[in-house]
């Protein structure tokens, strides 16, 4: 018979099951597998399937006063005592519990075996119809496909099969006459076959009734399996669904972080520049006009350098997955091969060095693209400082990159680092304090690399910003993307700031 699916409504969340360990033995398997010690119970089937089980249980009975009209005809109860009217309702009665078979499914079970029992003990004819065999499969595999109460499932159950089992064997003993079988067959030349008839009908009675008890508790408990199964894939289906949209959730939010750190670099530079461009033009103007218009061009190039940036920056809110369709791209991005040229621009009268160590030569290529990033903005961002906030005349910037045993006494540098360091040799100005964003976007990149950063004014003086970070095993040098980094993208604190020592915001 077909089962409606549990409905999802008002029910437990589903617990997986807990698999039996192989020292368990087959009893503990055997009880995992009929569900005794598994949280989850079935969710009644619901009033459209109970329903459908009323409607089953009235074509049932109109089925079994057929089934007995047709063997009366037959001659099956020609030596029955009873009155006909009582076989056509025991026959009908008999029908009544599958009407509520989903609904209290245990109870149907030993109604319905209850039944049996009398009916046998009294008119067996009234057994052998088909419907009442139907029956009995019906009731047996619904009790272990919907019954809630596993434990009580199991004591139910096996006492019914236990209370057949006996019922059938004094059947075969007694009703259907082992004397009348020795008197057929008295002695072995009598026998029809190889085998002795009593011998040969027990045998066949005892494999017909395991194959028909067996088969309905292994056909209902594979079906109660069979849901718990797919309500556990349910909730995991939604699990993984709000997973996904919590990923989603915070690669939005790290992307948002990116972009802000991006944009507030390349404001911070482009118009600090342009601010300090057009103050040096504005004095020079009257007594010195080429020397103006030279500030002038800086100007225009710095603006134009801005506005490019963060077009790039801003298309990545309109990006589509082949493209951005209105030509936005974040490519190119600046990284370590722009430095020597952040390094010589105009800084409005500041001396500036650009210096590069690589041990070996060359390894500078293998650093990965989003860490080249990390470090251009860093040094842009310490150059921008320098110019607003310092009273420096002199700057210098290092990228330093070493591969392999740079750092034992920190693990996350066995493969070697990337670093830049900016050194300039002013003093705080006066009356320039900044917001601190651009010191929080630095230890932010510096968190996301795991790697460490050292803000400070310099003992012999000076100030110092100096990012350093890890350079990946060289299997993988240069196939981290930016895609990786972003899974941390936006974290503060971490073991990025270990190296962290004191800062004043410039």
């Amino acid at each position: 018979m077909s089962d409606a699916p549990p409905q999802p409504e008002d029910g437990r969340s589903a617990a997986p099951p807990v698999a039996p360990r192989p020292d368990d033995g087959v009893a503990a398997r055997v009880l995992d597998w009929f569900g005794v010690d598994s949280d989850w119970e079935r969710l009644p089937a619901g009033r459209d399937a109970y329903r459908r089980d009323l409607l089953l249980g009235a074509g049932f009975a109109v089925l079994a006063a057929v089934s007995v009209e047709l063997g009366r005809s037959m001659g099956l109860f020609e030596e029955v005592r009873e009155p006909l009217w009582l076989i056509f309702l025991l026959g009908v009665v008999s029908m009544v519990p599958l009407a509520w078979r989903r609904r209290y499914p245990l109870v149907s079970l030993v109604v319905v075996y209850a039944l049996w029992l009398g009916i046998g003990l009294t008119i067996p004819q009234i057994t052998v119809l088909m419907p009442m065999q139907i029956m009995y499969f019906v009731a047996l595999f619904t009790a272990l496909a919907w019954a809630r109460d596993r434990r009580a499932m199991l004591v139910v159950v096996s006492a019914c099969v236990l209370a057949m089992f006996t019922w059938l064997i004094w059947m075969f003993a007694v009703q259907q006459g082992v004397e009348t079988i020795v008197q057929d067959y008295p002695t072995r030349a009598d026998w029809p076959g190889a085998i002795e008839p009593y011998l040969a009908n027990a045998v066949y009675q005892i494999v017909v009734n395991i194959a028909f008890f067996g088969g309905a508790v292994v056909a209902g408990q594979m079906q109660w399996n069979a849901a718990r199964r797919r309500e556990q894939l349910a909730d995991q289906a939604v699990t993984i669904e709000k997973q996904a949209d919590a990923l989603t959730d915070q690669a939005v939010v790290a992307e948002r972080v990116r972009i802000a750190r991006e944009l507030h670099d390349v404001v911070a530079h482009h118009v600090s520049v342009i601010g300090i461009q057009a103050a040096a033009a504005r004095r020079v103007l009257g007594r010195d006009p080429e020397l103006a218009a030279e500030a002038l061009v800086t100007i225009e190039r710095e603006s134009r350098e801005g506005v490019a940036q963060m077009r790039t920056l801003v298309g990545t809110l309109r990006a589509v997955p082949d493209g951005d369709a209105h030509g936005a791209s974040r490519a190119p991005e600046p990284g370590l091969a722009d430095l020597p040229a952040l390094t010589a621009a105009d800084h409005d009268g500041l001396d500036t060095t650009f210096r590069q160590v690589e041990e070996p030569p060359g390894v500078a290529a293998a650093v990965p693209d989003p860490m080249g990033l990390s470090l251009y903005r860093t040094a842009q961002e310490a150059m921008a400082n320098v110019r607003k906030h310092s009273t420096a005349r002199s700057a210098t910037v290092t990228l330093r990159v070493v591969r392999d045993g740079a750092d034992a006494s920190d693990q996350r540098f066995a493969h070697g680092f990337a670093e830049v360091e900016v050194l300039d040799d002013g003093r705080p100005r006066r009356g320039t304090s900044g917001s601190g964003l651009g010191l929080l976007g630095i230890r932010e990149r510096a968190a996301t690399h795991q790697g460490m950063v050292e803000i400070g004014p310099r003992a012999t003086g000076g100030f110092r910003v100096r990012m350093r970070l890890p350079l990946p095993a060289p299997d993988t040098a240069g196939v981290t993307g930016e895609a990786g980094a972003a899974d941390q993208e936006g974290a503060v604190g971490g073991p990025g700031l270990a190296g962290t020592r004191s800062e004043v915001a410039r």
